[in-house]
Parts: structure tokens; sequence; C-alpha cells
């Protein structure tokens, strides 16, 4: 009888450690749904608040938009990383998702140039800027705030849902689009079209904002290995202690956001822009390769908990070295060949993009976390994740195509060096 009694406060106490995740991890699923909206526009986006002369020109001053709110995610990182380190992690995630909502409405009403000239591109940059900021730790800090609030042991499951939030955004912003596009016709689409899904992300914000008012704060002053720093310079000399672990996170986080841009934005963005596919086909296979990663990230947390997290990284990051070759398959207009080269990389990118923010996250201790992490994600990813889709499309117009996967590939093998120099030289603090 004392077993089945203590069956509802089981179940009670379970839904209230779920609770903190889902609200943390729909955080996640409106930044990617953010970035990878506008990515995916970026052909629609482009010609309406740049010069429209030459659509592949106006499409590449999009994606430099793009990628210059990845510059601005370090700074984010650093300035909302040490709030959070100090004085706890609640009110920095509440105030990042509310910034990326309003700049993504201001996206989606803001005039375009035929009415504001130059002035609505500048604009279009702000909203990026405040964008970059917010989101520079809203993905590192959710993972570790979601690894502070999980049972030891248990760390692959966290990881695998807060992808499956992460994947949930990226599927989301294919899919609103798909259904856009297919409902209003590719000429509406380009017109006015492409802004309902800018829109629907603003709101999607406002209603995370009210979920995670209720999230809980895990850096106590009782618990040694969650307690806050009692000073700035706490936070740094923490960094500098593990400065090797923040080399290793960049390029860990660097490669697979290279890998991961090339084929949720570069890919789709090649075939629009260069070889000129139906634009609601694109977005149909997209949508698909969101669903592969929905429903691989929940599988690969499973097994990240069974196999120890270090090997598990591993062998998926090597897995990517010939895996970003299959790029090269895609050399001219055929929504068969995308579709293969998208979906066949995709299985391996889930691979990767389950395990990699979990992964940074367990080369630094708590007093540190959310600032180191922030950093490393940060310059990461505005190293090589935010420029990957210029560089693919730049490249792929220049007829280069093949030095986009070397470069990857080579990302992928020295963060691979890089992590396990690191674990060697300072442990890890989470996932074994």
């Amino acid at each position: 009888m004392a077993s089945t009694s203590t069956e509802p406060h089981r179940q009670t106490r379970s839904l209230a450690a779920r609770r903190p995740l889902v609200a943390l991890g729909l955080g996640g699923t409106l930044e990617w749904y953010d970035w990878q909206i506008f990515g995916l526009l970026s052909a629609f986006v482009g010609p309406q608040f740049f010069p429209n002369h030459d659509p592949v020109a106006a499409t590449l001053s999009a994606l430099a938009v793009f990628a210059v709110g990845f510059v601005f995610r370090p700074l984010g990182g650093v300035v909302l990383g040490l709030v959070a380190d100090r004085f706890g992690r609640r009110r920095v995630m509440l105030g990042s998702v509310a910034a990326m909502a309003l700049a993504t409405l201001v996206i989606a009403v803001v005039p375009g140039y035929a009415s504001l000239g130059v002035w609505s591109g500048v604009i279009l940059l702000i909203c990026r800027v405040v964008q970059g900021v917010s989101t520079g730790v809203e993905g590192p800090l959710a993972t570790a705030y979601a690894v502070e609030l999980t049972a030891k042991g248990r760390e692959g499951r966290a990881a695998g849902i807060m992808s499956l939030f992460v994947n949930l955004g990226i599927l989301g912003a294919s899919l609103i689009s798909f259904i856009t596009s297919a409902a209003i016709g590719g000429a509406a689409m380009q017109s006015w079209g492409w802004r309902v899904p800018m829109a629907f992300g603003a709101v999607l914000g406002i209603v995370i904002v009210y979920m995670r008012r209720q999230l809980p704060e895990s850096l106590h002053t009782s618990a040694a290995e969650h307690r806050p720093a009692n000073s700035n310079r706490e936070v740094w000399r923490g960094i500098g202690k593990h400065w090797l672990a923040l080399l290793a996170m960049i390029f860990v986080v660097g490669a697979v956001q290279a890998y991961n841009y090339a084929w949720n934005v570069g890919l789709p963005t090649l075939a629009r822009s260069t070889y000129k596919e139906n634009a609601t086909s694109v977005f149909a296979i997209t949508t698909l390769l969101g669903v592969v990663l929905v429903i691989g990230s929940l599988l690969t947390g499973a097994l990240a908990d069974r196999k120890k997290l270090s090997r598990t990284f591993v062998v998926t990051r090597l897995l990517a070295v010939p895996a970003v070759f299959l790029m090269l398959l895609y050399a001219g207009p055929g929504l068969g060949g995308f579709s293969a080269v998208l979906l066949g990389g995709g299985l391996v990118l889930v691979l990767n993009m389950t395990l990699y923010n979990v992964v940074s996250t367990s080369l630094l201790p708590a007093p540190c976390r959310a600032t180191g992490v922030g950093l490393g994600y940060g310059i990461g990813v505005a190293l090589f994740g935010g420029t990957a889709s210029y560089l693919l499309v730049w490249l792929g117009k220049y007829g280069s195509p093949w030095m986009f996967p070397a470069y990857t590939a080579a990302l992928c093998l020295i963060s691979v060096a890089l992590y396990l120099a690191a674990r060697r030289r300072t442990g890890i603090y989470a996932g074994e």
C-alpha cells in the first residue's frame, strides 16, 4: 500500500520537474524559429529591404544582415551571462525572450525599401543586433539551466528535450512558411506574405514570456556546486582557469553550427536564389527535415544517457566529417537531388545538434558557466555559424562549392581534438 500511496506524489513531482523544462525549451523554439525564419525568407526579405535590381545580390545583403546578428551574440553572452552567474538565471531567461519577440514584431511590420529607402535596411539591422544580443545567452544558458534542474545521470534526457524544442522551432519555421506560401502563392509571398511567419513568431514570444514567469531559480547559496559567483572577478577567474574549455567550446559550437546553417538556411537559399527551385516545394522539403530533427533529438538524448556523453559526442561528430560532403551532390537544379542531400545529411545533423550544448555546458563549473558558455557559444556561432549560409551561397555562385564542406569537415576534426584535450586537462562537470 505504501508504494501505491506514493505514486501520485511521484507523478506530481515528475510533472513539476517537467514544467520548467517546457518553459525553457519553448524559448529555444522561439530562438530557432526567429533565426530560421529570417534565413529561410532571406530570398524574399532581401529584395524588400535592399535595392532589388539583382535578386541574388539582394539575397546576399539579407544574409549579410543575418550574419551581423551573430556578431553580437558574444556581447549578449558576456553581459547577460554575468547577470545570470551573479544574480540568477530566471530574470535573464525572461528578458531574452521578450527582446527576441519584440525585434521579430518590428521586422514583421516595418515598411520596406520602396517606402523608407536605406532606413528600412538600418531598422532591419538594428533588429538583428537586438536579436543577436538576446539570443547570445538564450540557447547556452537555457541548456545550462536545464542541466542544473535535471537529476545527475539524466543530462542526455535534458539534452534531448531541449533539442526537441529547438527542432520544433526549425520545423515550425519551415511549416509556417510552407503553409503560407501554399495558401497565397509565390507572388503574394514575395510581396507581403513573408511577414505572416514573422508575426507568428512575435505572438509565440508573448506566450513564452507568460510561461516563464514561474521558472524556479537553479543557483542557490546553500549548495557549493550551484552557488552564484560573488563577483565579476570570480567569474572571469573561473573562465581563465578553464581557457582550454572555452577554446574547445568555440569549435564544438562553431563546427555544428556551420553544418546546421548550411543545411537549414544555406542549401534552401541556394535552391531558391541560384537554382530557381519552386519556393513551396523547398519549404515542404525543409519541413520534412524538421520532422527528422524533432524525432531524432529524443532518440539521441536517450542514447547519450545509456552511453558516456563524451564517447557519444566524439563518434557523432566524426560522422559529420563525411556527411557534409553530401552537399556536393546538389550541383544543379532538381528537387530530387535537393531532397536526398538535405534529408540524408539531416540524419547525421540531428546527432550533432542534440549534444553540442550539453557537451559545452559540461566543460565549465556552475559559478562561471553562464558567462563562459555564452561567450564560447557566441564566438563559435558568430565566426562559423553566422557566416555559413553566406559562404555557401557565395562559393556556389563563384564556382568553388567543394571548399565549404572541406572547411566544415576541418572544423569538426578540430572540435574533437580540442574537446578531448580540455576534458583531460580539467575534467567535466556534467553528463558522466
